[in-house]
């Protein structure tokens, strides 16, 4: 991937004693995406892949040899090591002037625009939660949807809302805010909030200046209503008035500055930081250079690669507040006696990938090469154009909640071993790193990438395919995650304060 690298990726399987490329004899079985040492290594050297650190041989390596987690380690010197390669490990291209500059959307009275016309019930407290999955159950295979435009009536359940300090603290905080995130978010053309009665999360307290503002927005308690019955009743009357509203909703020809998409990466393999990551990259530069935004999240997967997005950062005060980001995650992570290193899951692993380190490197690839315009506190509204990064955990769920309440009106998910996710709120297009997982998951995966592995295609061409394919989706094309329904129990909010 790069002249300094120590090590090569194998294109297939390679058996000992096989030939590989620079004249290299395979001392031992390289599974397909996994690493093989180009040259010795000696014990305590820093490893290379992209030109950028990945972690310390553990113990010599011989030329020829397999490299993974039986002689390479993460080490804190390696995140540090000094590195030689570009700001991302492939060259993701620039927006070409035939890129398409519209899409078809919904537009809302405060100016925003929706890709898809939702209507919402909300739970304020997991009390609740059975009533609002049972009323928009009651939608879920009916034909009052026919014919009125409505994409679906999402439920919106958690696990939250009671049993945390009810003077304020950063639990019921950081729950007010992305649920006041998904009532604001332009996807949605109406909202049936649901209460118990007596939780900390009061109706009256979330809604604040949301009630009566730009959309529709209905309230209920069910103590109020005279139970659980009656409020499941009084909720589809509900849905069924917004139905009726929506039904005036139309699709209109509008900027591509209008989409936020958020990034996302799950489930990756070695492949992901070869294909997918900088081919949504190169979409990504190609939608801000018609001045659509995107979001980057997942803190814990940019340790070790943070000095890149930092080096892209429009002035000093960005750079400082994704540093401190970074820092607070070490610290948070020293507290429950773990580190970052520990992010890698099994899958990870066996896809090829070694170290959170390497698994940063991919992960931001997704970026692209745009400035960084801001970075912003999980769930926080974007606050403009451009490339933003929003403070979150890595696990795919809770990330993209977040990213949707801060108003991705989009998703794209990469993913090499096969993530079957979709998003809460927002269509979901799922790409795929390698060309054997979109063949054995054809119902999960929208677009392949594997073949920019083996030469087949460029970069850019699969980069302009993932552009184009946002922009069919947000108007109205539906995505496989949103054919097979998924994306009604991926709503997880970040769960990090005191539960009493």
């Amino acid at each position: 991937m790069h002249p300094d690298d120590a090590v090569a990726i194998a294109l297939r399987r390679l058996d000992p004693g096989e030939r590989a490329d620079e004249g290299l004899s395979c001392l031992d079985e390289i599974p397909a995406g996994h690493k093989i040492a180009r040259r010795r290594i000696g014990a305590g050297e820093i490893v290379r892949k992209y030109g950028h650190a990945i972690g310390v041989a553990s113990r010599d390596i011989d030329a020829g040899a397999h490299v993974h987690v039986h002689n390479l380690a993460y080490s804190k010197a390696a995140s540090e090591g000094r590195s030689s390669g570009s700001s991302r490990p492939r060259d993701t291209g620039v927006a070409s002037s035939g890129d398409r500059q519209t899409f078809l959307g919904y537009r809302r009275a405060d100016g925003r625009i929706g890709t898809r016309n939702y209507v919402g019930v909300m739970a304020t407290v997991n009390c609740s939660a059975t009533v609002v999955s049972r009323i928009a159950r009651h939608f879920e295979f009916s034909a009052e949807l026919s014919g009125h435009g409505v994409d679906g009536v999402i439920p919106v359940t958690h696990q939250s809302g009671c049993g945390v300090p009810a003077t304020g603290g950063v639990e019921l905080s950081l729950l007010q805010r992305v649920l006041r995130g998904y009532i604001r978010h332009p996807n949605f053309c109406g909202w049936l909030v649901v209460g118990l009665g007596c939780e900390v999360n009061q109706v009256a307290d979330l809604m604040g200046s949301e009630q009566g503002g730009r959309k529709a927005v209905r309230t209920l308690t069910i103590q109020e209503s005279g139970g659980t019955a009656a409020a499941i009743d009084l909720g589809i009357a509900a849905v069924r008035e917004f139905i009726t509203t929506a039904a005036a909703q139309e699709r209109s020809a509008v900027p591509v500055s209008a989409l936020t998409v958020g990034l996302q990466c799950g489930g990756s393999d070695a492949w992901s930081g070869v294909t997918a990551n900088p081919a949504l990259g190169n979409a990504v530069d190609r939608l801000l250079a018609a001045g659509g935004s995107a979001i980057l999240a997942e803190t814990p997967e940019i340790h070790g690669a943070e000095a890149l997005l930092k080096s892209r950062a429009v002035d000093a005060e960005v750079a400082a507040t994704l540093q401190a980001k970074v820092d607070w995650w070490h610290e948070y992570l020293a507290k429950h006696e773990q580190n970052v290193d520990g992010n890698p899951s099994p899958g990870n692993l066996a896809g090829g990938i070694t170290t959170i380190l390497e698994k940063s490197l991919g992960a931001v690839a997704k970026s692209g090469s745009a400035p960084l315009a801001g970075v912003l506190d999980y769930a926080e509204p974007v606050a403009g154009n451009g490339l933003w990064f929003m403070d979150s955990p890595g696990y795919d769920p809770c990330s993209v909640t977040g990213e949707v309440a801060s108003g991705a009106n989009m998703v794209c998910f990469t993913t090499g071993r096969g993530s079957t996710f979709g998003a809460t709120g927002a269509p979901t297009i799922k790409i795929a790193s390698n060309s054997a997982l979109f063949t054995r998951m054809p119902d999960d995966m929208d677009i392949d990438c594997g073949g920019i592995a083996d030469g087949t295609v460029s970069m850019e061409a699969v980069g302009e395919r993932i552009y184009r394919a946002v922009i069919d989706v947000a108007s109205g094309k539906p995505t496989n995650s949103e054919k097979l329904g998924l994306g009604t129990l991926e709503f997880v909010p970040w769960s990090r304060g005191a539960v009493v």
